[in-house]
């Protein structure tokens, strides 16, 4: 009885043919990436959420994170700062700090004031755009837009253009880290603002994506 060996690409249909490229680019990303060592400057930068509000000193997610990977997370946020500000301290604090990989956190005060969504994506890409030019690795932390009756369902969502960012521009992402815990009255300290068990619950989401994806050991 004969047996026919089919090539793989007469056999298989164009979107799988597509798909197999794409997950072999992916593999290719995933094998150059190299962790990063203990030590290393990461730049936490953001607003109050990063800052630590509603948490006690030493409770905030960038100290947190720094325990988990052994890095030097430097916390660079402010409370009440928006996006479209912050595009403007970015390049001192790159300077400053010449961190290899920043993790950018910001839009929710621009939400609140109810700016539009398209202006809040292109501020964040302009600070991504400075920070990988200066040569680090960028990672969006995806926010959510709030909304009072999903807040009060537990059930906030990303902001959409988190996602489409970080699809246009090649960036990092991790999503619903903060809408989970944002979404969870027991880890709020009020309505916009984790508090220390929300804090540490995201920082250990975070690190484990963070393994996940090869940038941190695991401890």
């Amino acid at each position: 009885m004969a047996i026919t060996i089919r090539s793989p690409a007469k056999s298989l249909p164009l979107a799988g043919l597509l798909l197999l490229l794409l997950l072999g680019a992916c593999g290719a990303e995933q094998a150059t990436r190299q962790i990063l060592p203990a030590g290393t400057a990461v730049l936490a930068f953001g607003d109050s959420i990063t800052h630590g509000t509603g948490a006690g000193s030493g409770q905030d997610y960038p100290a947190r994170l720094a325990e988990l990977t052994g890095w030097q997370v430097i916390n660079a946020g402010i409370p009440g700062d928006m996006a479209r500000d912050a595009a403007a301290r970015i390049g001192p604090a790159l300077a400053r700090h010449d961190p290899e990989l920043v993790i950018i956190e910001l839009g929710g005060n621009d939400f609140l004031r109810q700016r539009p969504a398209g202006a809040v994506k292109e501020d964040l890409r302009r600070i991504a755009d400075a920070a990988r030019d200066h040569g680090a690795e960028v990672m969006l932390v995806a926010v959510p837009r709030l909304s009072l009756a999903r807040a009060t369902l537990g059930a906030l969502a990303d902001s959409p253009i988190y996602a489409e960012l970080a699809a246009e521009e090649g960036l990092l992402l991790y999503p619903d880290g903060l809408s989970d815990v944002l979404s969870d009255a027991s880890l709020r300290a009020d309505r916009i603002h984790p508090n220390a068990q929300g804090y540490a619950q995201f920082a250990a989401g975070l690190g484990r994506f963070l393994q996940d994806i090869g940038l941190a050991a695991r401890r």
